[in-house]
């Protein structure tokens, strides 16, 4: 039997009560409304004894550079200036003080026990004290706040706190002049008021054995051979009075070396554009390579614009850059492969690190949440909804580059559109820091440290401006030949001065004197060894065919590799860690995959018909470019036994390659 319910008894008071509440309701959002559309704030007025409480105005006059200034500097601009506004409120210029934000006029000029401002950094309530975090203004402090909203809020014009207009952006020739036509060579025309300037008298540059072995790693990444070495240094144009048109050729010969060139590049490539032949277990669909493509453009040394234009609008055979990498489980918004995309483009080619702005505004530099989201939206499906500290704010985030100012972009175009103006953008004539970018990178990987350290911070001073921005102008004069730059860089009389040790110097108190002293890459090292023991790498990843002698770039890291500091490209790296670790010490001493390097290696030379002095002297030249000394020789032949034994040349093998002489560019 079904259940009936009864008629519930209304009670007409509770009707009206009903009626009349919501008529209040209605009517109190509607004044609540016209408060806010007339800017009025709700906030109550101080009462006499907060105002006594403020710290009084300075009596002394205030000036906005010397006293205010410094004030925000400190404490405020980090929220409310440079392209931020919490709250609604920015500081960039007076007017924008004078705005105000979501609680209505910040300062009233002349009366500064009415603003906002005052009341809030002077902390009168303890929940809502401004700054927020960080150290809280003095009572002196306060004071000249006072005093200079009293007096009428002074500011210099010359002053703003507005984002500042980005550096190393514009193309725009240096402005010291430079001869092409002159046998100098136009860095060392732009080096020589910098060296005047931090008075260092330039030394003479380094013995040919010396250049011949630092120019055969940079260039190829490998060791030059015993005979390649004595035909550098007993060329006949070494009667003339300059040794540098010898070396201006053999820098032309080593890049004219196509595959050995790439071979070496590779890995400079892979680190940058996270590429690499296999994942690493914590992926999920993985990466997908774009090695063979990578190698073949290298290989034809294709232009740089079209380069990057390939990479950031990408064909299938290439798409892999872009793609990113599928990360297993639930990751956090900053990680979508959109997102990846985003970061990975701008730090590569626009020496931007938005890593931290794709979480939250960035807290040391200006780039914003906005900023990395515009730019991930050009890589998603459309305008993404933006996440702060992975939580959703309900707002999107439109296509734009990360510098509207190079060029708009359509945000309703479809994705291939997007990408295909993202890559006309970077590439196009507006665009100074795409080159920029690349040849400070070009001169870190030679020097050891870039025009501009850090690398990834691109919108900072170069220690020599009118350097890098020819450098940036004549690669573009040159069509974007990354070969021709290098080659402008090698022979220069700057790259060959003897190297030096960089230390920790702050960018601050850098000074230039030449080369720093570098490790040898992981793969590099791995090379070397393979040319003094004919142990190579027996198959490699480009090829499915097997070769002997595959270089350390064309195979999957090993322990040895990955102890020496090759990384498993999860990330992009520009710039790999130079200091010694434990790890590697203990591979090095102990660890199987040297050993067995070794101990082949060892079987190999010692199965040759060369006498004990003759091997000596072999491995000397090979390995370190010169010849042993006596007390070298002669421990060295106590080492190897007459007749030489297998064991004595693994153990000089051992101590060789120890040796910083092998493990350094010098």
């Amino acid at each position: 039997m079904a259940l009936q319910s009864k008629p519930t008894q209304v009670n007409p008071d509770c009707e009206k009560f009903k009626v009349r509440g919501s008529r209040l309701r209605v009517q109190a959002s509607v004044l609540a409304f016209v408060f806010l559309a007339l800017g009025f704030s709700t906030r109550a007025a101080l009462t006499p004894e907060q105002i006594k409480s403020l710290p009084p105005p300075a009596a002394e006059k205030v000036v906005f550079a010397r006293d205010i200034k410094p004030i925000f500097e400190s404490s405020c601009i980090k929220c409310h200036a440079r392209g931020r506004s919490k709250g609604g409120l920015q500081l960039d210029t007076r007017a924008t003080l004078l705005h105000g934000g979501d609680s209505g006029p910040a300062v009233v000029p002349g009366k500064s026990q009415q603003s906002l401002l005052i009341e809030l950094v002077s902390g009168l309530d303890p929940d809502n004290v401004m700054p927020k975090k960080g150290t809280r203004l003095t009572p002196t402090q306060v004071g000249l706040l006072r005093a200079w909203i009293d007096s009428g809020l002074q500011w210099d014009p010359k002053i703003t706190f507005a984002r500042p207009a980005p550096l190393n952006l514009t193309p725009h020739l240096p402005k010291q002049k430079v001869s092409l036509n002159s046998k100098i060579n136009p860095i060392d025309q732009l080096l020589k008021p910098y060296f005047e300037k931090t008075k260092f008298k330039s030394p003479q540059v380094v013995e040919d054995h010396v250049f011949a072995r630092r120019a055969y790693l940079d260039v190829i990444g490998l060791l030059p051979t015993t005979p390649e070495l004595d035909a550098f240094v007993t060329q006949p144009a070494r009667a003339s009075a300059s040794t540098l048109p010898v070396r201006a050729t053999l820098v032309h010969h080593l890049l004219s070396e196509n595959a050995p060139y790439t071979e070496n590049w590779l890995s400079f490539w892979n680190d940058l554009l996270r590429n690499d032949y296999r994942g690493t277990g914590y992926i999920d669909g993985g990466r997908k390579q774009i090695s063979k493509w990578l190698y073949s453009v290298l290989n034809t040394n294709l232009a740089y614009d079209q380069f990057v234009s390939r990479l950031v609008n990408p064909t299938p055979e290439c798409e892999g850059f872009v793609k990113g990498i599928v990360w297993r489980g639930t990751v956090n918004a900053s990680q979508s492969p959109s997102m990846q995309a985003a970061q990975n483009v701008s730090q590569i080619f626009m020496g931007v690190n938005l890593k931290c702005a794709s979480c939250h505004d960035s807290f040391i530099n200006d780039w914003r949440l906005v900023d990395s989201y515009g730019l991930a939206s050009v890589y998603g499906d459309g305008a993404l909804e933006m996440f702060l500290c992975d939580k959703p704010t309900g707002q999107k985030a439109m296509a734009t580059f990360i510098y509207p100012e190079l060029g708009e972009m359509d945000p309703k175009a479809d994705r291939s559109a997007r990408l295909k103006r993202v890559a006309e953008i970077m590439t196009g004539p507006k665009d100074g820091r795409l080159s920029r970018t690349i040849v400070n990178r070009l001169w870190a990987r030679f020097f050891g440290r870039g025009l501009i350290e850090p690398v990834d911070d691109m919108e900072q001073v170069a220690w020599n401006q009118d350097l890098l921005d020819w450098l940036a102008e004549d690669l573009v004069a040159n069509h974007y030949d990354l070969k021709k730059t290098i080659e402008r860089i090698l022979t220069s009389r700057a790259y060959q001065l003897p190297s030096v040790d960089l230390g920790e110097t702050t960018p601050k108190d850098f000074v230039f004197r030449g080369p720093g002293i570098r490790r040898m890459s992981a793969e590099q090292f791995r090379d070397a060894i393979g040319q003094i023991t004919e142990v190579w790498f027996a198959k490699n990843e480009i090829s499915s065919a097997t070769n002997q002698q595959a270089r350390a770039a064309l195979a999957p890291a090993d322990p040895l590799t990955t102890a020496l500091g090759r990384p498993n490209r999860e990330q992009v790296l520009t710039t790999r860690a130079s200091a010694a670790t434990t790890l590697q010490a203990l591979e090095l001493t102990n660890g199987e995959t040297l050993a067995k390097i070794l101990h082949k290696g060892a079987a190999n030379l010692a199965s040759s018909s060369l006498a004990p002095d003759e091997l000596v002297e072999q491995l000397y030249r090979q390995s370190l470019g010169r010849h042993p000394s006596a007390v070298e020789k002669s421990l060295a032949r106590d080492l190897l036994g007459d007749p030489v034994h297998k064991e004595g040349v693994e153990d000089l093998l051992w101590a060789i390659v120890m040796l910083p002489d092998f493990q350094l560019i010098y």
